[in-house]
């Protein structure tokens, strides 16, 4: 298709030079908002029009608005990074857009096209680059978090898809999203709670994947932990993922395991990235089913070595501990994989290393 042209309606009121410098000096994550969004609807009768850049600010919804009722929405995650030349570059935005498209046959939305979804971040990016954050020196992990998301719109109160649906793309300037960065977080282990079931909505990146993992979550913090992990719905014997991030295990004999995509587990952008990095630091990578006594017996046998979470916003974070009700299981210490798929990783997205497999895309 085409690459849409975008009507550009800037802010009269941009935020001062001297506010948003201030807020980059420490952005945190998700707390702040650039001075513009992207907007385009879509109908049955028309389809995809009225593609805009316009300033950021609240949405109005009718109280009948289906996606207030039946969460008829989804959407994606990921960054835009300033390389040392100023320039402003984002990671793989191909395999966002074809999972934008793939969530959205799943919760009957209509399908977004590449060039749409990529002309949408080139537009606000470029609109708004002075809002991506500039590393201090390689130790600083700073962004501009991009949050395309569709939602159905309308005015009706029945279950069936949405005629009317609009897209929208927002930007939040961003540090780390724990607080020091890699370094090992803890782990719950959920015995109660189930995170998606065969069928169901796992792979899609859909709001009501997250509000379902919300109690268990706070059941890993009320237990003084960073996040929550989940086991299969089934049998609850298949670890499949956190709350926001993929899993990998590294063995002694080199290989790295992730558990595998069955239509439960969300199909991460940096997954797919550490399999393939995988290979330059000579692991054999492995796609396959883990169970929550494998990792228990392979870390006191010491089969596994290190254990590691991943995700666009904690990029790639150790885990040092899993609890649970029953036990705790302590992760091996001493261990790098981690460490170095992290830097591999974070020296492509920022320009410092060659980016040998076409992954970086220019927005700015």
């Amino acid at each position: 298709m085409d690459t849409p042209t975008f009507d550009l309606r800037p802010t009269t009121t941009p935020t001062a030079d001297n506010v948003r410098d201030e807020i980059l000096a420490a952005p945190g994550f998700g707390q702040y908002f650039s001075d513009h969004m992207v907007h385009v609807r879509w109908t049955q009768a028309e389809g995809w029009h009225g593609a805009e850049l316009r300033p950021y600010g609240p949405l109005t919804f009718d109280p009948a608005s289906p996606v207030l009722h039946y969460a008829q929405e989804i959407f994606e995650g990921l960054k835009a990074y300033r390389h040392a030349d100023g320039s402003v570059w984002g990671f793989r935005p191909e395999r966002n857009a074809a999972r934008f498209r793939q969530s959205a046959d799943r919760l009957a939305l209509p399908r977004l096209d590449d060039a749409t979804f990529l002309e949408s971040l080139r537009v606000l990016v470029e609109k708004d680059a002075a809002w991506v954050p500039t590393p201090r020196d390689a130790s600083e992990e700073c962004s501009l978090y991009l949050r395309p998301f569709m939602i159905a719109n309308g005015r009706f109160l029945g279950v069936k898809p949405a005629a009317e649906v609009d897209y929208y793309l927002i930007a939040s300037p961003a540090a780390s999203y724990f607080k020091g960065a890699g370094k090992p977080v803890s782990i719950w282990l959920s015995s109660r709670y189930n995170r998606a079931a065969p069928g169901g909505t796992g792979f899609a990146k859909t709001g009501g994947n997250y509000a379902a993992s919300l109690i268990a979550q706070q059941e890993a913090i009320d237990h003084g932990c960073d996040q929550v992990a989940f086991l299969d719905a089934a049998e609850n014997k298949w670890v499949e993922e956190l709350g926001g991030m993929n899993l990998f295990f590294v063995y002694a004999d080199g290989r790295l395991v992730t558990p595998a995509l069955t239509g439960t587990i969300l199909e991460g952008v940096t997954r797919d990235s550490i399999l393939t990095l995988a290979r330059d630091l000579d692991l054999t990578p492995e796609e396959r089913p883990i169970s929550i006594d494998e990792w228990r017996d392979g870390v006191a046998s010491g089969d596994i070595v290190e254990v590691f979470a991943c995700g666009t916003a904690a990029v790639i974070t150790s885990i040092g501990r899993l609890m649970s009700a029953d036990e705790t299981i302590d992760s091996p210490a001493g261990n790098d994989i981690s460490q170095r798929l992290r830097t591999r990783l974070l020296d492509i997205q920022y320009g410092r290393a060659e980016d040998t497999h076409g992954w970086m895309t220019r927005l700015a």
